[in-house]
């Protein structure tokens, strides 16, 4: 087990550069098998997640280079297996690799995939979107068996804009005879970033980005060249910490538009914040005001940047409120961010949190990734040494987060015990 040290109290300044989405690209490497030839993605971000998912490729017989921040990878010689429990329950975007293989293979079988424990994230979704497209559904325990003789397009309504089923009814649609629409899609920037990758292998998607996304299916997809968005989630969270602790501190490498409802939030409490065009600077100030958010899904307040905001809410003045509107076990951090001093109270799905609260180090555990990021905001303000257990969640979606902290002034440590 890995474990984070943080001695808190210090004045952050400098710059850290974004990297890819996590979010994205770990959509963009399953849909990459989908090519007939030779693909490369750029700006893929060094993260257990995408490691993951590239264990799988190499399982299935998929040829991978990886140079610095890219991927190549070629499908010709690759094998259509059924993927393991161990392997799919690394993490929860294996799930792709069902829409993917149904896709080029007409078939998929796998076991439920994986990820944190942050509350029921069925998939169900994109079971009814396959099915709209002619596939058959078989459950047998944990293992999932999805199949059909042809693919058709077919109208299909998701009850929720879910991300992960929009991306995958797009990847088993491509290659359907047809059109496929997809009504309340999801509309968030990692769906745009995956549906541009397809149409540069030759697929026709558009839509993307706007609650009907139309596909009319192609017989073959070519290789291509392609490059991860910026990850805005990784980018909120940097911008938080700044929030909390920064001297001019430089989040580079972002796209503005992506982060307006967090950096809205800011400047309502009394953030010092300058939005450039490809870059936010952030300076702690005192006396922030109090303020409500409510979870959504994009543009609205990112189910992502909750965990951490409510970390920025402890240093507040007066009650403010959050509610979690997209996953019902995510105030996991609140137990753990109350042993450092906070003062939040949990009722269902909503947060009070009252503040302003001195947050103490303390000995923490990390239960999910955004939990590990809303402790490790916590412990760069705290009096003393907080150490963080469970960190590989936080090395699931954080990038090199150490390094790129510890280059703007903050003490961290990273050990195994």
């Amino acid at each position: 087990m890995k474990t984070l040290s943080i001695v808190g109290g210090e004045n952050l300044s400098g710059t850290i550069r974004i990297g890819g989405a996590k979010n994205s690209a770990v959509a963009l490497i399953p849909a990459a098998i989908l090519a007939t030839g030779e693909v490369t993605i750029c700006n893929v971000p060094e993260v257990t997640d995408t490691s993951a998912l590239c264990d799988i490729l190499t399982f299935l017989g998929v040829d991978i280079a990886r140079a610095s921040e890219s991927i190549v990878i070629n499908a010709k010689n690759m094998e259509n297996k059924e993927i393991s429990c161990e392997k799919s329950s690394k993490l929860r975007a294996s799930y792709y690799f069902l829409g993917a293989l149904l896709g080029k293979y007409k078939k998929a079988e796998m076991y439920f995939p994986g990820g944190c424990a942050i509350g029921a994230r069925p998939i169900n979704l994109h079971l009814k979107g396959f099915e709209a497209l002619g596939a058959k559904v078989e459950v047998e325990g944990n293992k999932y068996i999805v199949s059909a003789e042809e693919l058709k397009g077919g109208n299909i309504y998701l009850d929720i804009a879910s991300v992960g089923a929009t991306i995958n009814i797009m990847l088993a649609a491509v290659k359907a005879k047809g059109t496929t629409i997809i009504d309340n899609a999801a509309k968030e920037p990692e769906i745009v970033n995956v549906a541009t990758f397809l149409n540069n292998m030759g697929a026709k998607i558009t839509g993307a980005g706007t609650s009907r996304i139309k596909i009319t299916g192609v017989e073959e997809l070519h290789g291509c060249f392609h490059e991860v968005i910026p990850d805005r989630i990784e980018a909120g969270t940097y911008i938080i910490i700044g929030a909390l602790c920064g001297n001019y501190l430089k989040i580079d490498n972002i796209i503005p538009e992506h982060l307006e409802a967090l950096t809205s939030k800011l400047m309502e409490i009394g953030v010092d914040v300058t939005i450039g065009g490809d870059y936010v600077i952030v300076n702690h100030q005192e006396n922030y005001k109090k303020t409500n958010i409510k979870t959504l899904v994009y543009p609205g307040f990112p189910t992502d940047l909750q965990q951490p905001f409510m970390t920025l809410l402890t240093q507040c003045e007066g009650t403010s409120k959050v509610v979690e509107t997209i996953f019902e076990n995510r105030f996991m951090h609140v137990e753990q961010l109350n042993k450092m001093g906070s003062n939040i109270i949990v009722n269902g799905q909503a947060a009070l949190i009252k503040g302003k609260t001195p947050l103490k180090g303390m000995v923490v555990q990390a239960t999910d990734l955004r939990a590990g990021a809303a402790l490790l905001a916590a412990a760069l303000i705290a009096e003393g040494t907080t150490v963080i257990e469970n960190v590989e969640h936080i090395l699931r979606g954080y990038e090199e987060i150490v390094e790129k902290l510890t280059n703007v002034g903050a003490k961290i440590e990273i050990s195994e015990i």
